[in-house]
């Protein structure tokens, strides 16, 4: 009788064993992903859609949990990161320029907490905080010496969103590419809406309404223009739409405009690519296996993170000496001996 204890004892170890080896190691956590968009919503076709597409690739290759806040405002934005630290995201993307401060902000406050932003670099590194920016002047050279050779009417014009350096390299990428056509040609093709020179511009004021990208459009148009380059999120829609109707032509930014606004693509010459999905998803996988680093990644035409879209419906009317052209001016870009800066001086 006084063994029975001692029987039943095992018994309930061995069960517990066997229970231990039946469940199997205990799952690994699934690494979760949460993106902060700026304003101009997940939707909008431009950098915050093109980001998400690269959260949208982890979730589909790599398998996380991937989720986005949308910004209505800019007060949203802390609101937001503050959402997804306190639910402990493995990884906060936060998407823009003007979410540089907020970012930082909470970085620091948190520094075993990983971030990456897009479209900001830091003046002093910040340990946790990868910052995606992209050489944009160099695609937007070629996409302007592009435009430069196709023109008819020998005007080309642009306009930004809001005058944020990552509004603004676009356009003197842009003037820098017809600048130099000029140059080599003998041209006097006129760029309408930026002058580096003098830092003056034309822009919306937002990222949001296709009614001020419209009008906008129209009145480069109206000036003469027959290629316009909005560099304005959603609002480019807007210019687009007027471009539709006039029987004109558009160079789209941040993504291949011809697959992301394909009703639209008989109006697109190409579009300059900011190839900010490629940079988040490498930015997830390195957060997964423990090669995470602060500090700036540059996409280039040399690493393939910016580059012009093809032609597509124009491919047969940009002559093939003007093709040719662009592979040895890209080549030049990339080797450094023609750089953006130097023409426009």
């Amino acid at each position: 009788m006084k063994r029975v204890p001692v029987l039943a004892g095992t018994f309930l170890l061995l069960a517990a064993l066997v229970a231990s080896v039946a469940a199997g190691p205990v799952a690994a956590q699934t690494f979760r992903v949460g993106m902060v968009t700026d304003v101009g919503g997940i939707d909008d076709k431009s950098f915050n859609a093109t980001s998400w597409e690269g959260v949208a690739r982890a979730i589909r290759e790599l398998g996380v949990d991937g989720r986005f806040l949308e910004s209505q405002q800019q007060t949203d934005y802390a609101r937001s990161i503050q959402e997804f630290l306190s639910q402990k995201y493995d990884l906060i993307v936060t998407v823009g320029f003007l979410l540089g401060d907020a970012t930082k902000q909470f970085a620091q406050q948190n520094p075993n907490s990983k971030f990456a932003i897009v479209d900001f670099a830091y003046e002093q590194p910040i340990p946790n905080v990868r910052e995606l920016t992209f050489a944009t002047d160099q695609a937007a050279f070629l996409a302007g010496y592009a435009a430069a050779g196709v023109t008819k009417t020998g005007v080309v014009g642009t306009f930004g969103g809001i005058p944020i350096p990552t509004v603004t390299i676009f356009m003197r990428g842009f003037e820098a590419g017809v600048k130099h056509y000029n140059q080599v040609h003998g041209m006097n093709v006129e760029v309408l809406g930026w002058n580096s020179k003098s830092g003056q511009g034309l822009f919306a004021g937002n990222f949001e309404s296709t009614d001020d990208g419209r009008r906008l459009a129209e009145a480069l148009f109206d000036e003469g223009a027959d290629i316009v380059m909005p560099v304005a999120g959603p609002v480019g829609l807007g210019a687009a739409a007027a471009a539709k109707d006039r029987g004109l032509m558009l160079v789209g930014v941040d993504t291949d405009w011809y697959v992301s606004a394909p009703e639209f693509k008989e109006t697109l010459l190409t579009s300059v690519m900011k190839k900010m999905d490629v940079a988040v998803y490498d930015t997830i996988k390195a957060a997964m296996d423990g090669t995470f680093e602060g500090g700036a990644y540059v996409g280039t035409l040399a690493n393939d993170g910016v580059d012009i879209a093809p032609f597509h419906d124009y491919e047969d009317r940009v002559p093939a000496s003007l093709k040719t052209e662009l592979e040895q001016i890209r080549q030049q870009l990339i080797d450094g001996t023609l750089k953006v800066d130097d023409v426009l001086r």
